[in-house]
């Protein structure tokens, strides 16, 4: 029951911040603001397959779709708003292009791959449980590249604007980059 209201708060706080995110792009046409959004979205997408997941149990598609956006889209579509935000709108664009062929084949591979064993009903399975190998090398390093994107674009951040506030912000931001990312 706990998890299923984590979730659910989750998931609605995902959205309100997707939809204010998104809300800010269209008055301000600032591309970081669109990918953050669509991250934001995607996060929303997996902890709502998440929260249908703990509530009436896993089946395949709900297991996938978690596992698509929680654990391989997500985390470069916010590493492409760092880039957006830090590197210029040609550099942006050329890794929103990366990112999409990226994200087009992943969603291919996770729609068709097999699962290795049962799925459980009532608890969250792990990837390495139920995926063969191209699945779980797709999470690791699309997560991974994305977080090590942001947390060298919140460290390149801190140092370039040294006000104390701002500071603590880009830091705090890399180091829940690394805790989440610890975190599997």
């Amino acid at each position: 029951m706990l998890h299923a209201a984590l979730a659910a708060a989750a998931t609605l706080v995902a959205l309100a911040f997707a939809l204010s995110t998104f809300e800010r792009w269209l008055a301000r046409e600032r591309p970081h603001e669109l990918a953050w959004s669509l991250a934001l979205a995607a996060f929303a997408l997996a902890s709502a397959a998440l929260w249908a997941g703990v509530s009436v149990g896993w089946d395949g598609l709900t297991f996938r779709v978690f596992y698509l956006f929680g654990a391989i889209v997500n985390v470069p579509a916010l590493a492409l708003g760092t880039v957006y935000l830090l590197g210029g709108r040609r550099r942006g664009h050329h890794w929103a292009l990366v990112i999409l062929v990226l994200s087009a084949f992943a969603a291919g591979v996770i729609a068709v791959a097999p699962f290795t064993g049962p799925l459980p009903r009532e608890e969250l399975a792990r990837g390495s449980e139920v995926f063969g190998p191209l699945p779980r090398v797709l999470a690791a390093s699309t997560s991974g590249l994305g977080a090590l994107v942001l947390v060298l674009g919140a460290l390149w951040s801190a140092i370039r604007v040294r006000r104390a506030r701002l500071v603590t912000a880009n830091v705090l931001i890399a180091v829940g980059t690394l805790i989440t990312g610890a975190s599997g």
